[in-house]
């Protein structure tokens, strides 16, 4: 387990664990877990887009058992209310006093599950505690727990009873990323682990505990990035806002994050230095849901991944010796 004064090295061993146990429950891509721990271990919050029956929960749950981590689920639905979410205060007769009961979203990691099918003023009510890490209800402020990530699914747009998030939205949430169908050996590799258990739904031991995320947290703080990778990671962020496809492209806050994942990403690979390499590796995740799009290109069905893969090719990667 990390302690306070981990090194990278140990960081990643412990990240590596945590993968090979989340793997053991969930079959998908490697790819696709490690953008998931990437978010955590950069204190951000990430937003998977899938149709249903992906595992898109099955992820969210062994994700928390895995880092032993208090979870908690809340169903988006088109009559949920913010303070479904929040909590509320309610009378308590023997007291004769207003007592606040936490809501859902008091948990070290969350599932908002379908968050695009619930109103733009319920989803907004994830905004504070996403930035912030507080909540406040009835102009009481409370702290949400330490550490806490938001994992929110959403099914694609097109399909019905669905909204899209607003852009406001979409920035908080350090990277979107999908699961994707498994091949079809993974896919008989479900139905073979589904026989040989007694539940629907596989768990997995925890590796560490909350103090442990805590210190895992603290690592990517002491990776360096040498200036000329801090360069190259700006000038991908401004090229998106010179591309004739985008109407607004990735903002101020967008850079700091991105450069906050990528040290992440240096971590999950046991590097003290981020290289080259792990901006290019999450500049999808990072980027794709963070532009908005002309009209004109949404009706030539371009999107955002289109656009960031193509300002990959058109930005210099800069040579850096290690």
């Amino acid at each position: 387990m990390a302690d306070d004064g981990a090194s990278v090295g140990t960081a990643s061993d412990t990240c590596n664990e945590v993968l090979s146990r989340i793997s053991d429950a969930v079959i998908t891509d490697r790819t696709f877990l490690e953008h998931v721990l990437t978010a955590s271990l950069a204190r951000g919050h990430i937003l998977l887009e899938d149709v249903p029956g992906t595992g898109k929960t099955l992820t969210a749950v062994t994700v928390a058992q895995a880092l032993g981590l208090e979870f908690s689920r809340i169903q988006f639905t088109p009559d949920l209310l913010p303070n479904d979410i929040t909590g509320s205060h309610i009378f308590n007769e023997q007291s004769g006093e207003f007592e606040f009961t936490p809501g859902p979203v008091f948990a070290n990691v969350v599932l908002a599950d379908e968050i695009n099918r619930a109103p733009p003023k319920t989803q907004a009510a994830l905004l504070e505690a996403m930035d912030e890490g507080q909540v406040t209800v009835d102009g009481e402020t409370r702290d949400l727990p330490d550490p806490f990530l938001v994992i929110a699914t959403q099914n694609p747009v097109e399909q019905e009873g669905t909204f899209e998030l607003p852009e406001a939205q979409r920035d908080r949430f350090i990277m979107k990323t999908s699961i994707g169908y498994p091949g079809r050996e993974g896919e008989l590799e479900l139905l073979e682990r589904r026989s040989q258990r007694d539940t629907k739904m596989p768990t997995v031991d925890s590796v560490v505990d909350t103090a442990g995320v805590r210190d895992l947290q603290a690592v990517p703080e002491r990776v360096s990035m040498a200036p000329e990778i801090r360069e190259y990671l700006v000038d991908l962020a401004r090229e998106t806002r010179a591309d004739r496809r985008v109407d607004i492209g990735i903002s101020p806050r967008g850079i700091q994050r991105y450069y906050e994942a990528a040290r992440a990403r240096a971590t999950l690979e046991g590097r003290e230095y981020v290289a080259p390499d792990d901006v290019k590796r999450i500049a999808e995740p990072v980027m794709q849901h963070r532009l908005v799009l002309t009209t004109d290109a949404r009706i030539e069905g371009v999107d955002g991944v289109s656009v960031v893969r193509d300002v990959l090719n058109r930005v210099e990667v800069p040579a850096v010796d290690p």
